[in-house]
């Protein structure tokens, strides 16, 4: 179970919540004492607004947080940011912020980055509520934990030798298989986009390859982008646009603490994760524009911008897990800034042709409040993928629907896979809240768990 939280105390904190709809009516449960000190104190149940009730004796009583419009599920996770250590309980709480939900937040609020900066205080703990089920939180809290501190660890310490280290230690601790490709190995083994991107770099491209579950299995297949630092390459970004660049390996991040999930939970389903980890680099050895590569799949690519890295080491990994034929193809990347301008950081876009697969996500991403966005993958836009010399262009000469457009380049690599999503991640929090510090996020982990929950579970 998760450090934050307690077996069953009676000595407790009860922990309120409130909305400002329903304050008159909690104020008229609390008791003429409770109610009196509220007022007194100018509680209107604004949106994280904390107060603490004092007892007779000094102690505290209970802590009341409010809720304002009730349009954030996760609010609780205010009380582990904010209160003292000490044991604390749910009780007055309305059922859609408390219950599992409440448990989940209140772990979330533990969230704290420390690897360079020791944490000054111990968060608050919190006794399960009656039929929680506290392996669950924890497996989910782990996962989302684990893609949070891998991309919020500067590049300096996250190249792809470092994120492959991680891979490893995830696989051993789950009985997994995980096999890496190195360097110029991935020339002789046929990945030659990946080798591309990777080869300007002093460090050394890899693909990581992790195997776990039973082979009779229904196979299901994560890909993440793992640029572990974009400078742009020889199409170089300005400094601005680099100084969140450790993130640009949030997809792979994210399906590894997706994989965490799934092998904790030993879903009956034959997993393989395949994470392409670069770094995009300028030097002598680097990919130029111009270029022209032949990829795993066979299919010639031209490089018209080597800041469209992405997409070209997805399509080697992409072309591979096709290859196996599996049930369900996920990938996750953080891929194009024209997906962030369409639907913000907060909703990340998915791209499908499978509609079952759509309404199921729609339908467990609301169910858990991990928001997803479907955009079309329109068949309209596939020319402008067209090269003079070439199969493909890796840089569409098409100012427009970029997130788009991206998503069909893709799809060019997939063929025999039963079904395929493609999420464009922005593998970050920009504007903090409750439970969401500003940094690296696990994008549609949740949900994409949920959904293979539902259907393998």
């Amino acid at each position: 179970m998760y450090a934050c939280f307690a077996a069953g105390a009676k000595a407790a904190i009860p922990v309120h919540a409130v909305a400002t709809r329903d304050l008159s009516r909690f104020l008229s449960r609390r008791g003429k004492r409770q109610a009196h000190w509220l007022k007194q104190a100018g509680f209107t149940g604004a949106a994280g607004s904390l107060h603490l009730i004092p007892a007779a004796d000094g102690a505290v009583a209970a802590a009341v947080l409010g809720l304002g419009k009730g349009n954030d599920p996760f609010a609780l996770a205010a009380c582990a940011e904010n209160l003292k250590s000490g044991i604390y309980r749910l009780d007055d709480v309305p059922d859609w912020a408390g219950g599992t939900t409440g448990a989940f937040a209140w772990a979330l609020g533990t969230y704290k980055f420390s690897r360079y900066k020791t944490a000054k205080r111990q968060p608050p703990r919190l006794v399960l509520p009656d039929g929680v089920d506290g392996a669950e939180i924890t497996r989910l809290i782990e996962g989302v934990f684990l893609a949070r501190d891998l991309i919020n660890t500067p590049a300096n310490d996250m190249g792809p030798e470092e994120l492959a280290e991680a891979a490893r230690t995830l696989a051993e601790r789950h009985d997994a298989t995980c096999r890496l490709i190195v360097g110029e190995e991935l020339v002789q083994a046929n990945y030659p986009l990946i080798h591309a991107v990777g080869h300007g770099s002093v460090r050394p491209p890899l693909l990581i390859d992790i195997r776990w579950g039973a082979k009779k299995a229904p196979k299901v297949t994560l890909v993440g982008k793992g640029v572990c630092f974009d400078s742009g390459g020889l199409d170089l970004k300005p400094p601005s646009g680099m100084l969140t660049m450790k993130k640009d390996m949030g997809g792979a991040a994210c399906v590894l603490g997706l994989a965490h999930m799934i092998m904790d939970a030993k879903l009956p389903v034959q997993l393989r994760v395949l994470i392409p980890a670069v770094e995009n680099s300028v030097s002598g050895w680097a990919y130029r524009p111009g270029d022209v590569f032949t990829s795993r799949k066979g299919l010639s690519v031209e490089i018209g911008n080597t800041d469209a890295e992405g997409r070209l080491v997805l399509a080697d990994a992409l072309a591979e897990a096709d290859s196996e034929t599996p049930d369900l193809l996920i990938d996750l990347a953080t891929l194009t800034g024209a997906a962030r301008v369409a639907t913000g950081m907060e909703v990340p876009p998915f791209f499908t042709d499978d509609e079952d697969l759509a309404a199921g996500l729609a339908e467990q991403g609301r169910r858990v409040h991990d928001p997803l966005w479907r955009l079309p993958l329109w068949r309209g836009y596939e020319n402008t993928l067209d090269s003079t010399i070439a199969d493909l262009n890796n840089n569409p000469d098409y100012g427009l629907a970029g997130a788009i457009t991206a998503a069909l380049f893709l799809n060019r690599f997939v063929e025999q896979a039963k079904s395929w999503v493609h999420f464009d991640i922005p593998g970050w929090v920009d504007r903090p809240r409750p439970g969401r510090r500003k940094g690296g996020e696990a994008n549609a982990v949740r949900a994409l768990y949920a959904l293979l929950q539902a259907r393998y579970g």
